[in-house]
């Protein structure tokens, strides 16, 4: 067991619409943690569901639950949820903690999850953003968001920040063509801090990320639109594709990913990336690339 923190504080940040399938079950895991957070905010954005019912029935019996309403644009895009989490912050100015974190509502959580968080936090100075995979399939704890992927990154359904590195980087961007979670994690990691997910632990993820309002195979070709904007290398996609052919949708699902990569590249639309932070990111995937291939980026003698 790690040494319990004594001295790191956090907030939690929930966007939610409508997620009243999941969110008793995610408050739950949240209450039993064995540190608690001194404030969680739960932004229902525009539910028309019980979701509101929900929170305020938690916030009676545990008064550092908050909700807090939003209305929702009615053309809905990812913008939403750096909206979400942003107004979920700004309310936070009254409240004294060290470090934030987004949750997603869908998300369950083992008890110790925060604690050993905060150690990771308080061993690792310069640590600015950390998580830990989620699993979507329970009975196969092996099949983590992180089997094979880069530790640096972490997965945007549950991450927690140092509070001065989600300020430097100006907390989430309304990107309304998604990635805003990569963006924060990747910004923070270009400004000299260290990322981090941790596999010591696992969370659980109780819904195929992107499927809250499409099928996995058009979840898939977002993703892909998604990869092309934040700018991932053509042949790091391709290879992302082909590994994605052998889970669900088999053989589909990748070639959804790459299909929706080819769209977004050949549409001609803006990115609304910043390009030193693209840069940086290719730069990235070729240097892990280069290590897992030798062969990648020489030139021939």
């Amino acid at each position: 067991m790690p040494a319990r923190p004594v001295r790191l504080k956090y907030a939690l940040i929930t966007p939610a619409w409508n997620e009243e399938r999941h969110l008793a079950q995610m408050v739950h895991s949240v209450t039993a943690q064995t540190f608690l957070p001194v404030r969680w905010i739960i932004v229902s954005d525009g539910s028309t569901d019980r979701t509101d019912e929900i929170v305020k029935a938690s916030a009676r019996q545990f008064p550092w639950i908050e909700l807090l309403r939003l209305e929702r644009d009615p053309d809905r895009h990812f913008a939403g949820k750096a909206q979400a989490v942003n107004a979920g912050y700004a309310s936070l100015k009254d409240v004294t903690f060290d470090l934030v974190g987004n949750l997603d509502a869908d998300m369950t959580l083992p008890p110790d999850f925060y604690e050993f968080l905060l150690t990771r936090f308080e061993a690792i100075p310069n640590l600015g953003v950390a998580g830990t995979p989620f699993v979507e399939d329970s009975g196969n704890p092996g099949s983590h968001s992180h089997a094979f992927s880069n530790l640096e990154h972490v997965s945007g359904a549950c991450q927690l920040f140092r509070r001065g590195c989600f300020e430097q980087i100006g907390g989430y961007r309304p990107i309304k063509g998604g990635g805003i979670d990569w963006v924060a994690v990747t910004t923070a990691r270009m400004l000299g801090w260290t990322t981090r997910t941790f596999v010591e632990r696992t969370c659980v993820h109780h819904r195929t990320m992107g499927t809250a309002d499409r099928s996995p195979v058009k979840a898939r070709f977002r993703h892909g639109q998604e990869d092309y904007y934040v700018g991932n290398h053509p042949l790091w996609e391709i290879g992302r594709s082909l590994f994605q052919m052998k889970h669900q949708p088999l053989i589909l699902g990748g070639l959804s990913l790459l299909s929706g990569y080819t769209c977004a590249w050949l549409s001609g639309k803006p990115n609304p990336i910043p390009t030193e932070l693209r840069s940086f990111h290719r730069r990235e995937q070729m240097d892990r690339m280069r290590k897992l291939l030798p062969f990648v980026g020489r030139t021939p003698a």
